[in-house]
């Protein structure tokens, strides 16, 4: 804002009064605004939220903040504190923004360095990251009292954008090479199995001070199968098959037979088996994760996440809560910041079974390579008829209350953020799939626990 103050401020002394001005604003009058091509606004929504994890990343570290607050007032003071799962995300931005040409590969090759050598020295838990990381010291920043230690979760987050940078980079210049060198080994050192607790399942946290206290085992389903594919990728601290049949899958137990609007649910979702959960769970295991023909023996997952995405599109047209605005072009239901009762801002895991009249930009932008007509309605919608409200300077803010109160969350998260770079990079040229899936480890992980996928020659 002090910037556009000043130039303003210079127009005015030297453009004042001038009959040349005076012309050429008659003549932008006339001036119609060119509408962009689907092409050109996906492009346009790419590049600016890319500026989420280059221009606002945390200084010190590089790493995705796990806010940015364009009005500079922070919680807790906390405008420092960077994000594992959402600095995975950056990762695979960083890599999409190499690929088309927002920044240079030497410079992005630079930041990604200088990321490394950061969680190189940072607080570790039998290898895994804490959720939140003190981005000038690289110390834990508790998330709770006793989360205090490894989140594995947000930690799998990380290790596919490590993969799929160090794919990215393997086989280019020798400076490259070594940032390569140096993912590789950082997510070697992540100790999976530790995270059994010597049973069939992965647990969530464990703290030094609290040690398995948290007592959250990642059953099945909700936004957590990549832990297990990683985990049964990993070369020197692998689980074995048994965790993620007899705990994410619960046996079986995890295949649904509902149905929504006649639309097969495929698998329970956890505390939403009607509708399906937010929609956080269809993106994030699968930025680099690639559910294109993947199968397993309880789902096809291409089916799964189109299936739960075109569910919550289907809730929104429905408005069964008669919110005014939901419709095909303003729908999309996930975590995000929210609107509460009294017009402040919090936080929420907004899905059908959780309608606070809030939209969530990411939600539908993110799904963009399972519904690309429906999830273009709401990105031209929000960007033709409502961009002064919308839409800042890391792209489309993070949520929305447009018909009922013309509410703007003015926010960003990194959780949220991530997913759209990357999705719409998946959906234009499928780059980070590409990466991921080709890693050959991350082959043999999803051989391992009877994954198949016709597209990447896994049987």
């Amino acid at each position: 804002m002090v910037r556009i103050s000043v130039l303003l401020l210079v127009f005015s002394l030297f453009g004042c009064g001038s009959n040349s001005d005076k012309s050429k604003e008659n003549e932008g009058e006339n001036v119609t605004t060119v509408k962009l091509t689907d092409e050109e606004l996906l492009a346009t929504v790419q590049k600016q939220t890319f500026k989420y994890f280059w221009d606002y990343a945390e200084p010190n570290s590089g790493l995705a903040r796990e806010r940015y607050h364009p009005d500079g007032v922070y919680p807790e003071n906390d405008a420092n504190i960077v994000t594992t799962g959402g600095s995975g995300f950056g990762l695979m931005a960083l890599v999409s923004g190499m690929s088309q040409g927002y920044i240079t590969k030497e410079q992005g090759v630079e930041r990604l360095n200088k990321i490394a050598d950061f969680l190189g020295k940072a607080d570790r838990f039998h290898g895994a990251w804490s959720h939140w990381i003190d981005g000038n010291t690289g110390k834990v920043k508790p998330f709770g009292t006793k989360d205090n230690g490894g989140d594995l979760v947000e930690t799998s987050f990380l290790v596919a954008g490590m993969i799929t940078v160090r794919e990215y980079l393997k086989d280019g210049s020798e400076s490259e090479k070594a940032v390569a060198q140096k993912y590789d080994a950082l997510w070697k050192g992540v100790d999976w199995q530790w995270y059994t607790n010597n049973k069939n399942v992965l647990y969530w946290h464990w703290s030094p001070s609290y040690a398995w206290q948290m007592n959250f085992p990642l059953e099945g389903y909700n936004e957590c199968l990549i832990t297990y594919v990683l985990a049964a990728s990993s070369p020197t601290h692998s689980i074995d098959a048994k965790a993620y049949h007899e705990g994410w899958a619960r046996s079986g137990g995890i295949v649904s037979s509902k149905t929504k609007y006649n639309i097969p649910l495929v698998l329970k979702h956890n505390g939403a088996e009607e509708y399906g959960g937010p929609l956080f769970w269809a993106h994030y295991s699968y930025v680099g994760l690639d559910p294109n023909q993947l199968t397993d023996k309880y789902a096809n997952y291409w089916d799964l996440n189109v299936n739960q995405t075109k569910i919550n599109y289907e809730y929104c047209v429905e408005n069964p809560g008669k919110v005014k605005g939901y419709g095909p072009d303003y729908w999309g239901l996930t975590a995000s910041y929210s609107r509460n009762p009294d017009g402040s801002i919090g936080y929420n895991a907004h899905m059908p079974s959780n309608d606070q009249q809030v939209i969530s930009p990411t939600a539908a932008i993110s799904s963009i390579v399972y519904t690309p007509k429906e999830s273009m309605a709401v990105i031209r919608n929000l960007y033709d008829n409502h961009k002064d409200l919308t839409w800042g300077e890391a792209g489309f803010y993070d949520a929305l209350s447009l018909g009922n109160n013309n509410w703007v969350a003015k926010r960003y998260l990194a959780i949220d953020q991530g997913p759209e770079v990357v999705m719409i990079e998946n959906y234009r040229t499928g780059l980070l799939w590409k990466l991921f899936m080709n890693a050959p480890e991350v082959k043999q992980g999803l051989v391992k626990l009877g994954f198949k996928s016709g597209k990447y020659g896994i049987q």
